[in-house]
């Protein structure tokens, strides 16, 4: 594995992560073209330190109460006549209670999940690789968005970091949810961690095609 920070705790921690996570490519490493999923990703969390304007998730009605993951990869519907987004989550846990109120956050509900993409974050450059701003790549959106966009959530994938002990004591006793995968949390933050053949397998294996035998 890629050479990785000394592990920390609590807010130490996560940011060890999220500057990691801020070298990963909009794409989530892994993740290919495919039919169910033709559309642009881009990367909507960690962004840059000095920003607050960056995609959050929320239920219907609420205001006040925001899932704000470590990472967030958004996948973005491509017809404007059929609007969704697809997610990517990566949190990061340093306790099993973190993990399991990190859990409950994605457990699945009769309630529907929404993406928000503030208008600044979507009219900003998608990064120093290039600097088209970010509405342009979003093929849904056919003018300059005036207002943040607001996306009903189609599929949801989170991969949990877990420290070594957890991770071995999880994946021995527990069995994940469908939408669930977990690593090592040195997998996290691992210098290029996003280049490791494992996380990139992992990452792969949580494609909306491979649960079908032979995808379209």
């Amino acid at each position: 594995m890629s050479e990785s920070l000394p592990l920390g705790s609590g807010k130490e921690l996560d940011e060890l992560v999220r500057t990691r996570l801020r070298s990963w490519p909009q794409r989530p490493p892994g993740a290919v073209m495919t039919p169910k999923q033709p559309g642009t990703w881009l990367r909507g969390r960690p962004g840059e330190p000095t920003v607050a304007a960056q995609p959050f998730l929320k239920l219907p009605g609420t205001n006040t109460y925001r899932t704000i993951p470590d990472g967030l990869w958004l996948h973005f519907s491509p017809d404007p006549a059929d609007r969704y987004a697809d997610i990517l989550c990566i949190e990061a846990c340093g306790s099993i209670a973190n993990l399991q109120d990190k859990r409950a956050r994605f457990a699945p509900s009769t309630s529907s999940l929404l993406v928000v993409c503030p208008l600044r974050w979507m009219l900003d450059s998608a990064g120093p690789e290039d600097r088209t701003p970010r509405w342009r790549l979003i093929r849904l959106l056919r003018a300059m968005p005036t207002e943040p966009l607001v996306l009903p959530v189609r599929d949801v994938r989170v991969l949990y970091g877990l420290k070594a002990r957890h991770y071995l004591g999880f994946a021995k006793s527990q069995m994940p949810q469908p939408h669930e995968y977990f690593c090592p949390m040195e997998a996290l933050t691992a210098k290029d961690g996003h280049e490791a053949p494992e996380m990139r397998s992992l990452i792969g294996r949580a494609s909306a095609t491979a649960n079908f035998m032979t995808p379209p």
